[in-house]
């Protein structure tokens, strides 16, 4: 069987393993490399749970933190700023070789002591407390951070802290007993992990494809092969799994899916996605550096109108920037951002905006409904007096010094404000070292007395001080959390965990299965 589609070719298959098990993903886009540990995208996010393992593990059936073993098996802190961990053994990488304490101590510290700058950026904004890991014995570590760290199993679950093999990626370029920038670059192409599925084959951009890993730690992997397809037109997505080129595609529209419904042999899942598409703006262009500009290009955008427009009414439009999965810390209540023309107007006034072009830059394809988004936005902008221009290009302008306004996206990398905001908006992030975006001294502040607090209340009452300040100096307004389907052929049985990260393909086992009837 070269692919799995009909229902007796499974039924086939589970008579007797006559035939592989194989699906076909048709994905809007597929990553360039696929390093997880430098990775942040929506569209690298799809591919290294497969491939890699962390420390710590997490039960993804559900939103609620349930920690689990992972490669490790134990841990504990040994003092309030070390963490001793003991490795799981008979752990065993794609390429062959043992995973040993030195692979962890490796692995860990490419980030922690980051020489990288891919890993330099990614250590920056979210394992700056992360000072050192360090080999006791072959099979326990022992972490050190700067301060006592409220989210120790949070930050060793982390997609950066997966797990590869030093001897293999030292020995990828140059001297093979030296960690180099070529290894990295030369890792991204030719991956190696520990998990349930080994990439195969990787064409940049195009093209991945995982087989089953036979000599997994843990419960055998359901698939025997998966390809992923990259399809950025979602009618070749479609047409693609009505006609059996793909078994199951990303990133349907809502206004797209009454062609998957219609049809018999399909079938859809879908969810609002924890993550939020907004809209940046640059506070250090010249025509945008008065606030009561950007408040009002704010102001003007309806943000519920969009959701009826682009996601039917099921995207769900935030007040501030909280998500449901943040437990104790989500905080709806807070009123951040909000829709008022009139108000605009007058801060438009205020301001003497005198008329002149405010460009927003959009990829095509990237986001779902980015580019209707876009046009949209500008259409709301000139009904409160603002020239709006949409400017369409697959580049990433978010770090140039012309950049006036874009789209982009705010996942939630894990589960606590840092892990969506926090990642993109705390001093030194990616919008502050990008340009866009400043902070000072109160901000900072502000910042780490949330960031390290043990008690919720005061975490939640400085999270309220650095939303203020968010809305009286905005950089950002969060659009909406997009309402994403996948569809499938229907025999296939598979949904996105609600505690994965956004957009994560997982077909470990017990996530994915497929009918008999």
């Amino acid at each position: 069987m070269k692919r799995l589609l009909a229902t007796t070719a499974i039924a086939t298959i589970l008579a007797g393993p006559v035939f592989a098990t194989e699906l076909t993903i048709g994905a809007a886009n597929v990553s360039t490399y696929l390093d997880p540990g430098r990775d942040h995208s929506n569209v690298g996010s799809q591919f290294y749970y497969n491939t890699f393992d962390t420390l710590v593990e997490k039960d993804h059936d559900t939103t609620e933190t349930k920690w689990l073993p992972g490669l490790a098996t134990e841990w504990k802190l040994i003092e309030p700023t070390v963490m001793e961990l003991k490795l799981r053994q008979g752990v065993r990488f794609h390429n062959g070789e043992d995973m040993t304490a030195d692979d962890v101590v490796f692995s860990l510290n490419r980030m922690y002591q980051a020489t990288f700058t891919p890993y330099k950026v990614r250590a920056r904004d979210r394992l700056e407390n992360f000072k050192a890991a360090e080999k006791v014995d072959d099979y326990t570590i022992r972490i050190r951070v700067a301060r006592e760290e409220p989210l120790w199993e949070t930050l060793l679950n982390l997609q950066q802290v997966m797990i590869i093999p030093e001897e293999y990626t030292k020995g990828l370029t140059g001297d093979p007993k030296v960690a180099e920038d070529d290894d990295y670059e030369a890792f991204s192409l030719k991956p190696v992990g520990t998990g349930p599925y080994k990439v195969t084959e990787f064409v940049p951009g195009e093209r991945v494809v995982w087989e089953r890993f036979d000599g997994f730690w843990g419960e055998k992997a359901p698939l025997d092969k998966a390809t992923v397809k990259r399809m950025p037109e979602t009618a070749s997505r479609i047409t693609a799994l009505k006609t059996g080129e793909a078994d199951l595609i990303t990133n349907v529209a809502p206004d797209q899916l009454s062609l998957i419904e219609s049809d018999p042999t399909l079938k859809a899942v879908s969810a609002p996605t924890a993550l939020f598409h907004v809209m940046i703006m640059n506070v250090n262009h010249p025509k945008l550096k008065d606030p009561r500009i950007r408040q009002a290009l704010s102001l003007a955008v309806d943000r519920d109108t969009l959701n009826d427009a682009l996601w039917l009414g099921k995207a769900i439009v935030p007040s501030t920037h909280t998500l449901k999965e943040f437990g104790a810390l989500y905080m709806p209540q807070l009123k951040t951002f909000e829709y008022n023309p009139e108000k605009a107007k007058q801060l438009l006034m205020e301001a003497g905006y005198d008329g002149f072009e405010v460009t927003f830059d959009t990829d095509p394809v990237y986001y779902t409904n980015g580019l209707l988004a876009a046009q949209a936005i500008t259409e709301m902008w000139a009904a409160v007096g603002v020239k709006g221009k949409v400017q369409v290009s697959d580049k990433w302008s978010g770090n140039s010094p012309d950049l006036m306004v874009r789209n982009w996206s705010n996942p939630m990398y894990f589960a606590d404000p840092f892990g969506s905001f926090g990642v993109m908006w705390a001093p030194h992030g990616p919008s502050e070292s990008e340009g866009r975006f400043n902070t000072d001294e109160a901000y900072a502040k502000t910042w780490e007395r949330f960031r390290f607090s043990k008690n919720v209340e005061a975490r939640k009452a400085a999270y309220a001080e650095l939303m203020d300040r968010i809305k009286a100096d905005p950089p950002v307004l969060p659009l909406y959390r997009p309402f994403e389907s996948w569809a499938m052929n229907k025999n296939v049985n598979w949904s996105p965990k609600p505690g994965n990260i956004p957009y994560v393909l997982d077909f470990r086992a017990g996530s994915i299965s497929f009918a008999t009837n």
